[in-house]
């Protein structure tokens, strides 16, 4: 039997995004995916600067870039597409360094993404393989799989199992957990057409806000495009599959664009839900992405949730299996991530009830309020801004009460010097950030732990950053997030853990 420190069960963007980082680590993982390449079909189709962060920290900066557009923010329509509201995105970048929004094709970022994992030897992945039973083990869990071209069983012990199999997981399945219901449950048809044709469409996401027919439009790439119709009682994909009986749905937007001009890549039925596992880790398992989170796609958070669960565990599983860090911090990942990615789905249901629901009545009151949205003071950077809510208190996000304090919440991903951001000069380490000189000792304190120093110049976007949360320095996490701030920069040095290897 072949053995191996961490396995994945899962080779979507959240499998491979954990797979990278651990490979940046020298972490030896096998990663283990059903499809034979990457799966055809495009499901997601936009992130935020946040996530875009996170494809530049495992090396996809430029090929991520050249695969997405930006998109210029949000407009909400009536059912006779009427400008009921717009909020446009002014600036090319965010806090994070990139696009506030982006739009971009699944396969092509699944492509990507295998082509990078490729660099790290550590790393193995398996296509074609059917995982069929997880069992755990004193010291480890058994991962038993089918070689679906050969039919051969296999099976490997792992220290760590991750489940990144998705809403239908088998992972979660095998340890016994269940999906909480955040009571909202909608059947939409969503649907991927390819056209040369010019739609002449501003390049933002259009919603319609309609409790009977509501529906979201966008660019996706120069030829691609998005429509999602909220399905009405009895209807099904199977009917829009003929572009004849589509090409009505879509006409308010191709305009005297013909039928035949656009071809449909997908046209699929989606229930879109709000849910949470009641658990994310038993023992040496844990569950990643849909496996442990369903929501709306109202604020485009699907996919983005997956990728900061990766962002989040990598570090402290490749810090645990070095030994410089207790297993203890493992509890930290289920206390940050489940209250954070149940707040960013409530948000999506109350923003799609505010957008579709209510009925005549709800229709009459988004003609008269949304018109003047515009005119309450700081809606329109609320509603465009992508930055999510701090991390809940756990063992590595350290605050008091009634304080105030940067704990966490994510440090800027600011350029420092020349073309070189935090992110860059952090490099996947700990770091200090402080607006005061440090020590002789204070630097020999840094520098043995392994940890990056980065001084505030007076009058930079981190000095100011420092000032507004209450402190002279902050303590930032590998995956970006500030474990804790104070004024006394001895004091958090001593925070400081060893060296990640």
């Amino acid at each position: 039997m072949s053995a191996v420190p961490v396995v994945i069960i899962g080779a979507g963007p959240t499998g491979l995004t954990a797979a990278t980082l651990l490979g940046q680590y020298g972490v030896d993982c096998l990663v283990l995916e059903r499809w034979g390449a990457v799966y055809p079909q495009p499901r997601a189709v936009a992130l935020d600067d946040e996530v875009h962060r996170i494809l530049a920290r495992i090396g996809l900066r430029d090929e991520f870039a050249a695969i997405s557009r930006p998109h210029k923010g949000l407009r909400l329509l009536d059912r006779r597409m009427r400008v009921l509201a717009e909020f446009r995105r002014d600036g090319e970048h965010g806090r994070h360094g990139y696009p506030e929004g982006s739009m971009f094709d699944q396969p092509e970022l699944e492509t990507i993404l295998r082509s990078n994992l490729q660099q790290y030897g550590s790393v193995t992945l398996r296509g074609s393989t059917e995982v069929t039973a997880l069992t755990q083990q004193a010291g480890g869990v058994r991962v038993d799989f089918t070689d679906q071209i050969t039919g051969r069983p296999d099976h490997v012990l792992a220290q760590y199992a991750l489940g990144c199999d998705g809403a239908n997981s088998l992972t979660r399945t095998s340890i016994g957990v269940t999906m909480r219901d955040l009571k909202f449950t909608q059947h939409w048809l969503v649907v991927d057409v390819v056209t040369d044709a010019d739609l002449g469409q501003w390049e933002g996401v259009h919603q319609v806000c309609d409790p009977v027919r509501a529906a979201t439009y966008m660019r996706v790439g120069q030829t691609r495009y998005r429509w999602e119709f909220r399905l009405t009682p009895g209807a099904t994909a199977e009917h829009y599959r003929d572009i004849t009986r589509l090409h009505p749905l879509v006409t308010p937007w191709t305009k005297d664009i013909p039928a035949e001009a656009l071809q449909i890549v997908r046209a699929a039925e989606y229930t879109f839900r709000g849910q949470v596992a009641d658990r994310w880790r038993d023992r040496r398992v844990f569950l990643l992405g849909d496996a442990a989170h369903l929501t709306p796609p109202f604020i485009g958070q699907g996919m983005a949730a997956g990728l900061r669960d990766a962002m989040n565990l990598a570090w402290k599983l490749a810090g645990v299996l070095d030994g410089t860090l207790p297993d203890t911090v493992l509890d930290t990942y289920e206390i940050e991530r489940q209250a954070h990615a149940r707040s960013m789905i409530r948000l999506a249901i109350l923003l799609g009830a505010a957008m579709t629901g209510g009925g005549k009545l709800g229709n009459i009151i988004r003609h008269v309020v949304a018109p003047r949205w515009r005119l309450i003071p700081g809606l329109r950077q609320r509603v465009m801004h992508s930055e999510t809510p701090a991390l809940r208190r756990s063992a590595l996000v350290v605050r008091q009460v009634l304080r105030r304090t940067l704990a966490g919440t994510l440090c800027p991903n600011v350029v420092l010097d020349g073309a070189r951001r935090f992110d860059d000069v952090a490099a996947g380490r700990f770091a200090i950030v402080t607006s005061v000189t440090p020590s002789a000792a204070q630097r020999a304190a840094i520098e043995g732990c392994g940890a990056a120093l980065v001084v505030a110049r007076p009058g930079s976007e981190l000095h100011r950053w420092l000032r507004q949360g209450g402190a002279h320095a902050a303590v930032v996490r590998p995956d970006g997030t500030v474990m804790r701030s104070g004024r006394d920069l001895s004091e958090l040095c001593t925070a400081l853990p060893g060296p990640l290897h």
